[in-house]
């Protein structure tokens, strides 16, 4: 390997570490929640919700809005409420493991009309005494939001009150829920999501070196003792209950409803309201209405879903999913700082490594698909309750990427652009992409092929030249070779050299191709007609170029021929030879192209041709026939057609031996030179058609 490319590989490493490690810092830490966020819908959308709300541990009884228009709740405000809550309080309590209240009541209106609330406070004793009922508080800095005092001694002090704060990321949305919180004596203790999974599972809580625990299973907490909640995704993942509905069941005695919907499950107390309470979470881009996909209600209608989505969740479901992860273990785990380097960096120095050893487009495709599966390869992991931080690992990747592409176009490119242009004026296209690719200049050295050799030359070059000047020359033939070289190029051949007004190309090298006779028979027609079709174009002082084409196939030795210090990529043999005297015996029988019979066979059906003659050419034994394309196939025209009917019959009657009757056929093509000069053959010479013609030297 050169030392070039060994520096090119070292800059390439180097921009992958910087990128990692600038994306696995303290720096890119911001991005790991919009990772998390655009994971959830892809997740949805590709393998639907993670769990059906049957599942569910945690249920909601919502104070909704039907329970704000259903009387008796619409005829009083909510503080008055207390006693309504007592018989559905009580219900619940007889089923369910444990209940929390994700509200506070910090006032009362017994000072107004004492006993006012008796009922709901021995509801509220009698759940605490079976360990069933937990509290809610704001935690503040200095004085905490506590329910009123009389609730808290129904339930027996702050043992059974828990905070229940959650905590917004840097960029105001809520991902993750605290186990537990310290205490003003220096303890701590569990957050109210902790709690009731602990009571529900009947295992305490335990924080030790090694982080939290809940019973034999390990809890995936940062090192804040933050659980990063894993959200279920589908309407209604959380059972709701309208509080209206379960007061009216628990009026109507339907004990048997609260068994089967709360049995054995963590109840959490909450407002589901429009606006009360809504934050955003990381479940924010998978909206849904609220109040779709309910349980069956006990005694009231079901409610109608709010009329649209909304991308705010109500904070109960929060501390719901919270409870659940903990029961299930579906808590999410992030990926360690270590772990996003790695994949940073592998990610990195694959798109690198692809966009400078590749082609610049296949390099970028290859690497740019790469970046568009991170995404996908997130919300596969999220199902199973990981975390990928795909955004810094796409942002290590683009910002490699940009590295990668101004230094390889601002210098490792830079001599490999100098040299391409400087040897495409040399060699064939092909030949200088293979030289760049490799690193190394061309050097001596040749193979035998087959190919097809095509030779053009310009009739009546030399008194053109002589009726105008230099400069009128040039440019004629810079516009003539131009044209005839694009026509050469976007046939597959490639022009080996040009002698005065001579083109010699090459097809079948140094790339192979299969149909190189086709090839080269069609860029012939295609240069005959470029200039029929414009003559005015490639007119010099009012006189019309005409071309003559000889085009042949056969084996030749192509490489690069000269001496180390100066040589050319070029074909050498008889096959060239046989291609210049085709071209040069255009002008004995008034044809414009002539190909040997080695080209009519290797080209197949390709075009249509009229065989001209037989020739014998010096240093071959054997005769050469020769033909006359005229168009490609399917492609001829109805005087084209006429010409190859009239000239097959003359050729079969002098084959024939009948002379006489070829003059009369060809007689019919008044127009064609080609056949009048086989009349006035046949008229020097009546056995002329039978022995093979001599070919002069070009």
């Amino acid at each position: 390997m050169s030392r070039q490319r060994l520096r090119d590989l070292a800059v390439i490493a180097a921009a992958a570490l910087g990128a990692a490690a600038l994306l696995a810092s303290p720096a890119g830490m911001w991005l790991r929640g919009p990772s998390l966020d655009l994971a959830y819908p892809l997740r949805h959308l590709l393998f639907g919700p993670q769990a059906e709300p049957e599942r569910s541990h945690a249920v909601v009884v919502a104070i909704d809005e039907a329970t704000y228009r259903t009387p008796p709740f619409s005829d009083m405000p909510q503080a008055a409420w207390p006693p309504l809550l007592a018989p559905v309080l009580s219900a619940v309590a007889a089923e369910a493991a444990v209940i929390g209240f994700d509200v506070v009541y910090p006032t009362t209106l017994d000072a107004f009309q004492r006993g006012f609330e008796r009922d709901f406070l021995v509801a509220m004793r009698n759940a605490a005494r079976a360990g069933k009922l937990v509290l809610g508080k704001v935690q503040h800095s200095h004085q905490p939001i506590l329910p009123h005092q009389a609730q808290q001694v129904a339930v027996g002090g702050g043992g059974n009150i828990r905070a229940l704060n959650v905590f917004e990321d840097p960029d105001g949305i809520i991902r993750r829920v605290p186990l537990d919180f310290a205490t003003a004596d220096g303890g701590r203790e569990p957050g109210i999501a902790a709690e009731l999974a602990q009571r529900r599972a009947g295992t305490p809580l335990v924080r030790d070196t090694g982080g939290y625990a809940l019973g034999a299973r390990r809890i995936a907490a940062d090192a804040h003792g933050n659980i990063l909640i894993g959200f279920n995704t589908g309407p209604g993942d959380v059972p709701s209950y309208s509080l209206a509905d379960l007061q009216a069941c628990a009026a109507a005695g339907n004990t048997e409803y609260f068994r089967r919907h709360f049995a054995g499950r963590v109840v959490l107390i909450g407002t589901v309201l429009d606006v009360e309470d809504r934050r955003l979470t990381s479940k924010r881009l998978v909206t849904a209405r609220d109040g779709a996909n309910p349980p069956p209600p006990c005694i009231l209608p079901r409610p109608q879903p709010a009329p649209f989505a909304r991308d705010s969740l109500p904070g109960v479901f929060i501390h719901a999913a919270a409870i659940n992860n903990l029961l299930d273990g579906s808590e999410l785990r992030e990926w360690s700082s270590a772990a996003l380097f790695i994949a940073a960096l592998l990610a990195a120095l694959a798109g690198g490594l692809a966009v400078f050893l590749l082609p610049l487009l296949p390099g970028l495709a290859a690497a740019l698909g790469g970046g568009v599966s991170l995404p996908f390869i997130a919300a596969l992991l999220l199902r199973h309750d990981m975390v990928m931080p795909w955004l810094n690992v796409a942002a290590a990747l683009l910002l490699v990427l940009g590295a990668a592409i101004a230094y390889r176009f601002t210098v490792a490119d830079r001599d490999k652009r100098l040299i391409a242009r400087l040897f495409s004026l040399y060699l064939p296209s092909t030949m200088v992409d293979r030289m760049v690719a490799s690193g190394r200049l061309p050097s001596l050295g040749g193979e035998e092929r087959e190919v097809t050799i095509l030779f053009s030359d310009i009739a009546g070059f030399t008194s053109i030249a002589e009726s105008c000047s230099p400069a009128e020359l040039v440019q004629a033939l810079n516009g003539y070779f131009s044209t005839m070289t694009a026509i050469i190029e976007g046939h597959g051949g490639f022009v080996d050299k040009y002698i005065g007004d001579a083109i010699v190309a090459v097809f079948g090298a140094p790339l192979n191709d299969a149909k190189h006779a086709a090839h080269a028979l069609r860029a012939a027609l295609h240069m005959r007609d470029a200039l029929l079709r414009e003559p005015e174009r490639f007119a010099v002082k009012g006189r019309v170029l005409h071309t003559r084409i000889g085009l042949n196939t056969g084996r030749a030795l192509i490489g690069n021929i000269g001496s180390p210090r100066r040589f050319n990529y070029t074909a050498m043999g008889d096959a060239v030879n046989l291609a210049a005297r085709l071209e040069g015996a255009n002008k004995q029988y008034g044809t414009t192209i002539l190909a040997s019979e080695a080209t009519m066979n290797a080209a197949g059906d390709a075009v249509l041709a009229r065989r001209i003659d037989s020739v014998q050419v010096v240093g071959r034994l054997a005769a050469v026939q020769i033909f006359e394309p005229l168009a490609r196939k399917g492609r001829a025209t109805a005087w084209q057609n006429q010409i190859l009917t009239a000239y097959d019959a003359a050729m079969k009657a002098l084959a024939a031996g009948d002379a006489n009757g070829a003059q009369a056929i060809l007689r019919g093509l008044p127009d064609d030179a080609a056949a009048q000069r086989w009349i006035a053959r046949l008229d020097r010479d009546p056995g002329a058609g039978i022995a093979p013609r001599a070919l002069t030297e070009k």
